[in-house]
This record gives C-alpha cells, sequence and structure tokens, in this order.
C-alpha cells in the first residue's frame, strides 16, 4: 500500500476542462465520465460511494470501437444522456446507428443503453461493457496515486460481483439485462436491430457494504423523472423560494444553483435534517466552513439547510484535545470522510484542521434565528455557540494577544487552516510564505461578528449581562484589530499577521470578508473600495485572490491570482453593506456583473473556481483545471448576490422585513414568491430602488429606507 501523502502536498490529478469531463452528483454519490459516458482506467474519473470509487472502469464498445461523441445532455446534476453514434463504416461519411446512454446516480448507479437503427436494413451489433473498481480511497484518486490493479472479480446468480481484495467489506455488483454474455469484467450482447427500431438494456451498479447491498434510491425501468433523487429535487423546490428576474443569465444562474443545491443535498444514516455537501467531485461530504457559508447564502431559498448543518455540526463538535485530528473541546469540524483512508490521512473520519468554521458556527446560529429557524431549536445550540467562543479565547487564541491563529498540530495536518488552505495560499507581497502561528485578517472579521451574534442572542433570551460583556469583547477586537493589521502607506488590511506578528502585506480579496463582517471602519473601508476597484484585483470575470502586482500572483493557481465566486459574493456584500462609501455600488454592479457573465460562459454553473487572466486578453473565462462543479458555495453564490443587491433582512423574532433594493438596472424585475419567513410566507417584488410585499402580517413592520 502507498504511504498516505499529507493533506495539500501535492496538486491532485488533472480532470482536464470541464468540457471534457462530466460530473453527475447525488447526494454523497457521484460519477466522473468523459464525454462518451467512459471511465477508463488511469484517469481520475469513476464512480464514488462512500468516499471510495467502486467503479474505476466503465467503458462501452460497439463492434470494438469506442463509439463517436455527439452531445451531453445534463438536465439535473444526477443525470445525464450521453449522446453517440458508431464510428462510419470505411468509406462513408455518415452512421446510421444512434446509441444513447442514459444515466442516472442515486447511492449506486443505473444505465440504460438505448440503441436506435436509423437505417432501413436491418444492422448487426456487438455491444461490450467493461467494468472493473479499485476501491481506492477518494484522496488517492485525487492525487495520482491510486494503486495499480484491479477487484476480485466473479459471477454469481447472472451478476458480476467486484470486492475489495484488501478489505472486504466493500464491493459492489452489476447486472444487465438484455442476456449478455457475461465474463468476469465483462457483458456482452450480440443482436441485430431491425431497421428503423430500438433496443435497449438496462445495467444496475449496486454498492455493497458488508457483503450487504446499499439500497438504492431508483427502481428498473423508472424514468428519470419519476426516480427517487428527482423527487427528493422537486420536494427541495416545493419548500424553496421561487425565484424569478427580467434578467435571462440570473435567471438561469439562480434556477441551476436551486437544481445543484438540491443534488448536493445530504441526509445522514440516521435520517436527520439534510445538510449540504461541499463540492463534487472531491469534497462530497460534510465541511464547516463550506457548509456553513453554503447554508448562509442561501437563507433566502431555505433555512432548513442552516437548521440542519447547525445540527450536523453540534453533534460532531470537538470534544477533547487529539493532535492527530486536531480536535479540541468546542472545535467546529473541517471535514467527514469515510473513506478507505480516513485513518491514514486524517488519524480518523473527522478532521478538525479549520480556524473559521468555530466562529462561523455562532454567526449562523444567530443568522438562521433572525430568518425564522425555530427558537427552541436555536435554544438547544447556545450551549454548542458558547463552546464555540471558549474554543476561541483558549485554544483559538493560544497566546492571548486577542486574534485567532492556527498552527498545524502535526505533520498531517493543513498547513493553512483558513479558506485559502492551500500550502502556498499565504503569503507576503514579495511572495513569501507567511510562517506560523497565523492570524488571518477575515477570522478576525468572522469572530468579531460572532461575538456580536451570540450578544444579540443573550439579549434576546433575557441574558442582558452576558450580552455586554460579548458587546465590549467585540469592540476590543475591532479596536484591536484595526490597530494592527491596517497598512496606512499601502491602504488595505494585511492578509495576516505572521508568527512574530509582523503585517504580511499582500494585497488580497480577503479584505472584501472584513467588509462583509463589518470590522471595517467607513475611512478604511473609503481607501479599499478603491483598491479593489483596480484592474489589479478585479479581473473583469470576478474579484482576483491576489493582485496581479505581488510576488505570488499566478492566474493559474489555485488560491493566489484565481478568481473564486463565493468569494466575489462576499465581497459584493461586503461592499453593499458599506454602500454609502462613494464607489462601493458601483464596484459591487461590476463584480456582480462580471460573476454572471463568467457564470453565462460556463452554462448557468458557476464552478469552484476559475482562472484569474484578464477579460481583456481572454473573452471568456479560463477553466481551472481540477475546480469541483457542482460546488455548494458556488452554487449558492448568486442567491447572496440576489439578497445583497435586495437589501434582504428579515428579524423575524422582531416581526420585522427590511429590502431596501439597489438592483442593477440590467437585472429590471426581481420576485421572490414563497418566501417563507416563520410562519409568514411572503411575496418580495423589486426594479431598481423600488419594492412591493405582499403577504405581510399588519403587526410586522416593513423598512425599505435605504441606510
Amino acid at each position: 500500500m502507498n504511504a498516505p501523502t499529507p493533506l495539500n502536498s501535492s496538486e491532485p490529478a488533472g480532470l482536464g476542462f470541464v468540457g471534457d469531463t462530466v460530473t453527475l452528483v447525488e447526494g454523497a454519490t457521484f460519477c466522473l465520465s468523459d464525454r462518451r459516458g467512459d471511465v477508463l482506467a488511469g484517469r481520475s474519473h469513476g464512480l464514488f460511494f462512500r468516499d471510495a470509487r467502486v467503479l474505476s472502469r466503465w467503458d462501452l464498445r460497439v463492434d470494438g470501437q469506442q463509439p463517436e461523441p455527439l452531445a451531453v445532455q445534463t438536465p439535473e446534476a444526477f443525470a445525464a444522456q450521453y449522446i453517440l453514434r458508431r464510428a462510419p463504416r470505411a468509406g462513408l461519411a455518415d452512421s446510421t446507428l444512434l446509441i444513447v446512454r442514459e444515466r442516472l446516480v442515486a447511492d449506486g448507479m443505473r444505465e440504460t443503453i438505448v440503441l436506435h437503427n436509423l437505417d432501413d436494413e436491418a444492422t448487426v451489433v456487438t455491444l461490450e461493457l467493461h467494468a472493473d473498481a479499485d476501491f481506492a480511497d477518494l484522496f488517492a484518486v485525487k492525487e495520482g496515486r491510486a494503486p495499480l490493479g484491479g477487484a476480485e472479480l466473479t459471477l454469481m446468480d447472472d451478476e458480476l460481483v467486484l470486492a475489495d481484495r484488501t478489505d472486504p467489506i466493500r464491493g459492489v455488483k452489476v447486472a444487465a439485462s438484455g442476456d449478455p454474455a457475461l465474463l468476469p469484467g465483462s457483458f456482452t450482447w450480440r443482436l441485430v436491430v431491425p431497421p428503423r427500431q430500438r433496443w435497449q438494456a438496462e445495467i444496475v451498479v449496486e454498492p455493497t457494504w458488508a457483503n450487504q447491498v446499499v439500497k438504492t434510491r431508483f427502481r428498473r425501468g423508472e424514468q428519470v423523472e419519476s426516480s427517487a433523487p428527482a423527487r427528493k429535487l422537486e420536494a427541495w423546490r416545493d419548500t424553496a423560494t421561487n425565484v424569478e428576474s427580467d434578467h435571462a443569465g440570473l435567471t438561469q444562474t439562480l434556477r441551476r444553483s436551486e437544481s445543484d443545491l438540491g443534488a448536493l443535498l445530504i441526509h445522514d444514516d440516521a435520517g436527520g435534517r439534510p445538510f449540504v455537501a461541499a463540492g463534487a467531485p472531491w469534497f462530497m461530504t460534510l465541511f464547516g466552513r463550506d457548509s456553513l457559508l453554503t447554508a448562509w447564502m442561501a437563507l433566502p431559498l431555505d433555512v432548513g439547510l442552516s437548521v440542519g448543518t447547525l445540527q450536523q455540526l453540534a453533534d460532531a463538535q470537538g470534544r477533547r484535545v487529539d493532535p492527530v485530528t486536531e480536535e479540541q473541546p468546542g472545535r467546529i469540524l473541517h471535514e467527514i470522510r469515510r473513506g478507505p483512508a480516513s485513518n491514514d490521512v486524517f488519524g480518523g473520519t473527522v478532521y478538525y484542521g479549520a480556524v473559521d468554521a468555530t466562529p462561523l458556527f455562532v454567526m449562523l446560529l444567530a443568522e438562521s434565528w433572525r430568518w425564522g429557524a425555530d427558537e427552541e431549536f436555536v435554544r438547544s445550540l447556545v450551549p454548542a455557540a458558547d463552546a464555540a467562543l471558549d474554543w476561541a479565547a483558549r485554544y483559538g487564541d493560544a497566546d492571548r494577544d486577542g486574534f485567532i491563529e492556527y498552527r498545524r498540530a502535526t505533520d498531517r495536518g493543513l498547513i493553512n487552516q483558513g479558506w485559502k488552505d492551500s500550502f502556498d495560499g499565504i503569503n507576503d507581497a514579495a511572495g513569501h510564505h507567511a510562517d506560523p502561528p497565523i492570524a488571518l485578517c477575515e477570522v478576525q472579521g468572522y469572530q468579531y461578528a460572532a461575538l456580536l451574534a451570540r450578544a444579540e442572542l443573550a439579549e434576546a433570551f433575557g441574558e442582558p449581562a452576558t450580552a455586554g460583556r460579548l458587546r465590549a469583547r467585540a469592540q476590543a477586537l475591532q479596536e484591536h484589530f484595526l490597530e494592527a493589521f491596517w497598512l496606512p502607506e499601502q491602504g488595505w488590511y494585511a492578509i495576516a499577521l505572521d508568527g512574530r506578528k509582523r503585517p504580511v502585506d499582500a494585497l488580497t480579496s480577503n479584505i472584501g470578508h472584513c467588509l462583509w463582517t463589518g470590522i471595517a471602519t467607513d475611512a478604511h473601508a473609503e481607501v479599499i473600495v478603491e483598491r479593489l476597484a483596480r484592474d489589479e484585483m478585479d479581473s473583469g470575470f470576478g474579484l482576483r485572490t491576489l493582485a496581479t502586482t505581488m510576488g505570488a500572483y499566478n492566474p493559474m493557481s489555485y488560491h493566489n491570482g484565481s478568481v473564486w465566486p463565493h468569494d466575489t459574493a462576499i465581497a459584493v456584500a461586503g461592499l453593499l453593506r458599506y454602500a454609502h462609501i462613494p464607489g462601493a455600488v458601483a464596484l459591487a454592479e461590476r463584480l456582480a456583473g462580471g460573476l454572471l457573465d463568467a457564470a453565462d460562459a460556463f452554462g448557468g454553473r458557476l464552478p469552484e473556481l476559475y482562472c484569474g487572466f484578464p477579460r481583456s486578453q481572454f473573452k471568456l473565462p479560463v477553466p481551472y483545471p481540477t475546480s469541483c462543479s457542482p460546488q455548494a458555495w458556488a452554487s449558492a453564490a448568486p442567491l447572496l448576490l440576489l439578497r445583497s443587491f435586495l437589501g434582504l433582512d428579515p428579524h423575524v423574532p422582531d416581526r420585522r422585513l427590511t429590502v431596501a433594493p439597489r438592483l442593477p438596472q440590467a437585472w429590471g424585475r426581481v420576485a421572490l414568491s414563497e418566501l417563507r419567513l416563520g410562519d409568514v410566507t411572503v411575496h418580495v417584488e423589486a426594479e431598481g430602488e423600488a419594492v412591493k410585499v405582499n403577504g405581510l402580517p399588519a403587526d410586522w413592520q416593513l423598512v425599505t429606507a435605504q441606510g
């Protein structure tokens, strides 16, 4: 067995550009293939279940050759049609045999192969479908170090059984209709398709766990539209807010956001509240920061997503000190993994090495309360919020300087533990990596907002003394932050303080998060707006993570010059928080317009990130080769744009709704219907700075004035 690689010690294996890889996802199961629908050996493609690759080969041959791809259609995130044709015979330009592979993913995989003979003569066809599995851990596949060799292949009751040679708990069964000839590793159909007729076969892939077949959520022969994944998505859409816009690109992107978030929803094994996975292909699991920020952005759609995410994270909150997993009392996890190498990589199935998830947990709890989460539920998680704040004071601020910082506990953990968690993600203006322990600027902003959030809950729940103490702590943190992080000669906040408390002086998008949380002063914000508006930060398709004038700038890097849609959306929300600052609204509109143009270029689905080349150099955004798509906070980013430009800020416990729109002219009319705020359902319609709200009870206050 290969030795485990430390986290983020290498780049993941390339998946090819977005257009070369088709990603299907439903819950924690996902499938990566090429545009033919094939999974070929030696690539990072496959069918993944419980963080292991249960199919490492799945390729179709027609008369011994690969069929020619014509098109791929993905009506939903969990389903695809691969439209192919048999390669034309020698001397002919055209083919008369159409092949359609219809694929559905849901805890397993179902594929229907349909042959359409478009000729007036019957045609003889030989189909071969080859299957194999390596049961490699997700990280091994991601990093290009999956072991060579396949599964133990046997035939049993007309099924192909693939078993893990090293860990018999994992396996997969494959069964096919159409009476194929079955050999270990392949199905073969030899058939004649009559003129102008069709033939089809159905193949079902069912993972097994401890020799028990995992119950799949689809039935043989059913249409995709009536499948369990489709019903789950429809139920999600029925409960979620309906959004309409006159802007075709915004409407398409929001529709895709809703679909992708629905596909990324995961229900735990106990059938509890759903939460959202971070993103396909590599992060189909509960993440601390990703799931929390996604739930925050998705509040206009459904507060229930926040409730489920908070409950899951509270249940797994740290309770002891473990250097291997970096667990500490009160700490919110970084991620959960259940793959075969989880113990080797993480020291367990849960890894806690994130510095920002813990304050974000407190922020989201109070925000969910404002948006109408059940008060009894919120009260039940107040002890978890207090434990999170205790972690920040005791473990997050180990040197007691007032700031939260991080330093990994062992050589197995993440070197960087903020959202820019690649090994080279934190550097100074000259490009030198920062030495730990590192205090990130945005994390101090999160902690500032968390203290104020918990203070608001304390005041509402009859704890005025606690509220006063927390507000005093927040004020002290803000004052200390402004003094230590502000770089007056440069005109921005340092991205961090290093281990010797020296400012790490690179110009980064992280300062946009400081606007979002409100820790910045108006005077600082005025200068920051001007800096962010320059071409060195604004790529034309969103905000760069690192300015072009910095030493580590590379538009093709993961965190040092690329564009992350969620990051830009947070900056837009921050700019609109400081809308009274000259230029803030204009820059917010420009950044949002760049994101929507990028979404249009990617077919309505914003990927995790893309390259930060200037728009003047390339007319379309350049994909980043290993970007996740769909990815949760990228999918939710348009929702944060919408909320921010609407000035949508409900306070259900106070029975108050604020809607103070500054909608870009290009958006035209925007309408939210079936917006659920506690036990109230309202309809909001806005255009420009005008707004109409219907359904608000008489005892509610409507605030429409802009601050």
